[in-house]
C-alpha cells in the first residue's frame, strides 16, 4: 500500500512535444519580458515573470504528473488536474501580462509576417470587443465548465485522448477569458464598472456550487467507467467521486470567493474615504 501511494507521487508521464511547446513559450515570454524591461521596468516586475513561468509550470504538472496519469482510473484525481487547468494555470498567466511579452520574444519577421496582419484584421477587432464583454466570458467559462462535467460529454472525452486533449484546451482558453477582465492584465484596459466583477465571480462560485453538489450527494455513480476499471488504493468508485465533489466544492469557491471578498472590502474602503472628503469639504466650505 505504501508503495502504491508513493506511486501516486511519482507516476509521471512526461509528453515530450507539448514539453517542448511549454518549454519554447516560455523562452519567448522571457526574451520579450528582457527586451520590454529595458522601457518599462515598473509596469513588468519580476514578480509577473514569476507569475507567467509558474503558470507554465502547473499546464506542465496538470498534463505531465500523476494527476494525468490516475486521471481515467480516480475522478479525484481528475478534477485536481482540471483545477490546475481552469483555477491555477490561467490566472497565473494571465498575471504575466503575456500579450505584449510574448509579441516582442518573437522573430521580428515572424511578427510583420502574420502577428501584425491578424491582429489589424476587423476579425481581431470583433473578437477583442466580443470577448472583452462580461457576459461572453462567464458564459463561456461555466458553459465549458458544466457542458464537459455532462455524464455523457465526460465519458466521450475519457475514451478518446484526441477529445480529451480538446476538453483540457477548452478548460484552460475560456478561463484564461474568464480570468482577463478580473486582473486586468497591461494594456488591456476596462470597459465596464469595476463592481460588476463580484456578481461575476459570485455567480460562477454558485455554477462550482450546484456541479460539486450534485456530485457529492446524487446517490449514484454519474461515470460508468470509472467502476470498469481497477480501483487503485481499493478506494471505491462512488467514495471517489464524493471526494472529487467535496475538492471541487472547497477549492474552486476559495478561487472565486477571496477575490470577492477582496474587492468588496476595496470598494468598502473607497466609498468611506470619498465619504469623508466629501464631508471635510462641505465642512471647509460652511467655515468659510
Amino acid at each position: 500500500m505504501q508503495n502504491s501511494w508513493l506511486n501516486l507521487c511519482v507516476d509521471w508521464d512526461i509528453p515530450l512535444w507539448f514539453t517542448g511547446a511549454l518549454v519554447t513559450a516560455g523562452l519567448v515570454y522571457v526574451r520579450g519580458w528582457l527586451a520590454l524591461r529595458r522601457t518599462r521596468p515598473q509596469t513588468l516586475p519580476v514578480w509577473r515573470l514569476l507569475s507567467f513561468l509558474a503558470g507554465i509550470l502547473a499546464i506542465f504538472v496538470a498534463v505531465a504528473s500523476s494527476l494525468d496519469t490516475y486521471s481515467a482510473t480516480l475522478l479525484f484525481m481528475h478534477m485536481a488536474q482540471h483545477f490546475v487547468l481552469m483555477s491555477v494555470a490561467p490566472p497565473l498567466i494571465v498575471l504575466g501580462c503575456p500579450l505584449v511579452p510574448m509579441l516582442r520574444g518573437l522573430p521580428r519577421s515572424i511578427v510583420r509576417r502574420f502577428g501584425a496582419p491578424l491582429f489589424r484584421s476587423a476579425f481581431a477587432h470583433r473578437a477583442q470587443k466580443l470577448f472583452s464583454q462580461l457576459p461572453i466570458s462567464w458564459l463561456a467559462m461555466n458553459a465549458t465548465y458544466v457542458g464537459w462535467h455532462v455524464p455523457r460529454a465526460y465519458e466521450f472525452a475519457l475514451a478518446s485522448e484526441s477529445w480529451h486533449t480538446v476538453e483540457h484546451f477548452c478548460f484552460f482558453a475560456t478561463s484564461v477569458l474568464f480570468w482577463w477582465p478580473i486582473l486586468r492584465p497591461w494594456p488591456s484596459r476596462r470597459p465596464f464598472a469595476s463592481w460588476m466583477i463580484i456578481p461575476y465571480l459570485l455567480t460562477s462560485d454558485l455554477v462550482n456550487t450546484g456541479l460539486s453538489a450534485f456530485l457529492c450527494f446524487s446517490g449514484r455513480l454519474l461515470y460508468p467507467s470509472y467502476a470498469r476499471v481497477d480501483r487503485p488504493f481499493g478506494l471505491d468508485a462512488l467514495q471517489d467521486q464524493i471526494a472529487a465533489g467535496a475538492f471541487m466544492w472547497v477549492f474552486g469557491s476559495v478561487v472565486f470567493l477571496i477575490p470577492a471578498i477582496y474587492l468588496t472590502a476595496r470598494f468598502l474602503a473607497a466609498g468611506r474615504f470619498v465619504d469623508a472628503k466629501t464631508k471635510l469639504e462641505s465642512a471647509r466650505a460652511m467655515a468659510q
